[in-house]
């Protein structure tokens, strides 16, 4: 890779890894409704704003509810789940979870024939499965009922992003990434908009809460994107992909350094049971010249 492809890739795995510690900061404020909201409606605008600047025109031919379905899935139902699981299971676990995106992005793949399953790719799946069995199964803390419910939640959220992912590469392919981007925050913010009636803000933010929520939102989220779909452009996408192992890898040490928070021996392997598998499945450096697909939605945290 090129330096400036490295320094894009340490970036990404720097900022989305360290996200989770803002994240919780922004639920704790705003609520895990009002997080999600707040934060792609501030993100998607912030892209628009920064096309109309550049003087970028944007297509959205494609049809809006394509782009409807995308901000449903890999913003609407991914960030609810995360925002709800993360501060009930820790960062540690949320983000090895958010690690298995690409093995149910093979799964929706293979059914919906975008893919074919290989040997390789049917070990991983199996060694992933069995490493979410295990790291779920034997938690570092009590088994009580907001944690159940938070890994579910954290399950689903990672299901969402890979339907959205596969949607995206099936009837969006033609779409270029930032209106893409931009149109999935602004739908998935407009989508979650009502729920504020159920789940509100929880009291008046201080200041500091909405500086969290404008890095979130615009150097987290936008920002990244960005930067992350000209990172595909330029080194493919299953080795852009391949970020997410970093990201999981930084999100675990700080939820452990700096929150104390713990995992337990046999979780550990269930942890690297989860990333072997995604490595088997995405075979980050392969031999062969790689196809010309959208990758697995990142990380949205």
């Amino acid at each position: 890779m090129k330096p400036r492809d490295i320094a894009a890739y340490i970036f990404l795995a720097i900022t989305w890894g360290l996200s989770f510690l803002v994240l919780l900061k922004v639920v704790h404020a705003f609520g895990w409704v009002g997080a999600v909201t707040l934060r792609a409606l501030i993100a998607g605008i912030t892209l628009f704003l920064l096309a109309t600047a550049t003087r970028r025109r944007l297509d959205f031919s494609a049809g809006w509810r394509h782009f409807a379905v995308v901000g449903a899935t890999t913003v609407a139902a991914q960030l609810i789940g995360l925002s709800y699981a993360t501060p009930r299971i820790g960062t540690a676990m949320a983000a090895i979870l958010v690690a298995a995106i690409p093995l149910f992005s093979m799964i929706l793949g293979q059914l919906w024939g975008l893919e074919r399953i290989t040997l390789r790719g049917l070990a991983g799946l199996l060694l992933g499965a069995a490493g979410i069995t295990v790291l779920v199964g034997f938690p570092a803390v009590p088994v009580t009922a907001p944690f159940a419910f938070g890994c579910a939640a954290s399950l689903f959220s990672s299901f969402s992003a890979a339907f959205g992912s596969n949607y995206a590469n099936r009837h969006l392919r033609a779409a270029g990434s930032f209106e893409l981007t931009s149109a999935a925050f602004l739908f998935g913010g407009l989508m979650t908009l009502p729920l504020l009636l159920v789940v509100p803000v929880p009291a008046m933010p201080r200041p500091v809460d909405f500086l969290y929520l404008v890095l979130l939102a615009c150097a987290m989220s936008a920002l990244t994107y960005l930067v992350y779909f000209r990172l595909v452009a330029s080194i493919g996408a299953t080795r852009t992909i391949s970020v997410e192992f970093a990201v999981t890898t930084i999100a675990v040490l700080a939820g452990t350094l700096l929150l104390g928070e713990q995992l337990t021996i046999v979780q550990g392997f269930g942890a690297v049971a989860i990333i072997g598998g995604c490595i088997l499945v995405l075979d980050p450096f392969p031999r062969r010249t790689e196809a010309a697909v959208l990758p697995s939605a990142p990380p949205l945290v």
